[in-house]
């Protein structure tokens, strides 16, 4: 298995920029940013939150951390038109010499959509517009010219130059929704990733099976992500608190309770686990969080 952080988009970009390096220092294997401009409301989440741009960071760290892949966990397609994402794509590819992986979604956080002005469809044109896209930048990153004619997006001998540094750009689509976005990643995807602990993993990922095989692929051909919050503390009773308080799938415990999670994700195909830095605490505790992790929690899945 490959282990990558995600460090929250929310904390300034020193603080940000410095558990990257120690990721790609101390042998992660990847960084994933978010692709949000504001928090989405409700308790945890301000909208007025501080919050950088993805675009914008993942070219910073293509420039300024080594080693690692970089992606976008993931950009949601309503916020840019598809060339504008290839074209960024292709360049924080070569910024990087070739590690940057595409993730890409339909769109889903409303409060931003709301306050920009930005249109946000009913969910089946959403999916509609985003099969459309990716086709688009699956184009744009590999042939020379392409003209696209859709129902969405039209393209007339657009070029999209320089090419990305690997060929083909992996390209990852977020999804969950079994009866088209998985029938959606199955076309398209090198990667997949969703949210969930690893019984939820296991059966999203044999439905995406179903569907490889329904469009005539190998479904050994998609690689699986995925992330859940992790608590990691030396008291359980602690880490059972700080679980059923979280608003998304989440583990905890000492290490030897977290690696058995672990090893129920590895059970369940999962290629990369991805873990958030807001629940590893602050400063040097949370470098040692992730020192912690990667020494005693993954090092006997690598």
């Amino acid at each position: 298995m490959r282990f990558s952080i995600w460090p929250a988009a929310t904390q300034p970009y020193t603080d940000l920029l410095a558990v990257a390096r120690h990721a790609a220092d101390t042998g992660w294997d990847g960084v994933w940013i978010a692709d949000h401009f504001m928090g989405s409301g409700g308790p945890g989440f301000p909208a007025e939150a501080p919050t950088l741009e993805a675009g914008s960071l993942v070219a910073a760290l293509a420039a300024t951390v080594p080693r690692v892949r970089i992606g976008t966990l993931v950009y949601g397609n309503t916020y840019r038109h598809p060339a504008v994402v290839a074209n960024m794509a292709a360049t924080v590819d070569q910024i990087s010499g070739g590690r940057f992986v595409l993730g890409l979604g339909a769109g889903w956080q409303e409060n931003e959509h709301r306050q920009y002005g930005i249109e946000l469809p009913p969910v089946g044109e959403r999916v509609d517009r985003f099969e459309e896209a990716v086709q688009v930048i699956r184009s744009l990153l590999s042939e020379p010219v392409t003209t696209f004619v859709g129902a969405h997006y039209r393209l007339t001998d657009a070029v999209c130059e320089p090419k990305p540094v690997q060929d083909p750009l992996p390209v990852l689509i977020g999804a969950s929704g079994e009866r088209r976005m998985l029938r959606l990643t199955a076309r398209h995807a090198d990667l997949w990733n969703t949210w969930g602990l690893p019984d939820h993993i296991a059966h999203k990922s044999a439905v995406l099976d179903r569907h490889c095989e329904a469009v005539g692929r190998d479904p050994a051909a998609i690689q699986r992500t995925a992330q859940a919050l992790v608590f990691p503390t030396d008291d359980p009773a602690e880490a059972d608190a700080l679980v059923a308080r979280s608003r998304f799938p989440a583990f905890g415990g000492p290490p030897d309770r977290l690696a058995e999670v672990v090893a129920a994700y590895a059970e369940a195909g999962v290629d990369e686990l991805i873990v958030r830095d807001n629940t590893l605490g602050q400063g040097a505790g949370k470098l040692e969080n992730l020192d912690r992790l990667g020494a005693e929690v993954f090092a006997p899945f690598r």
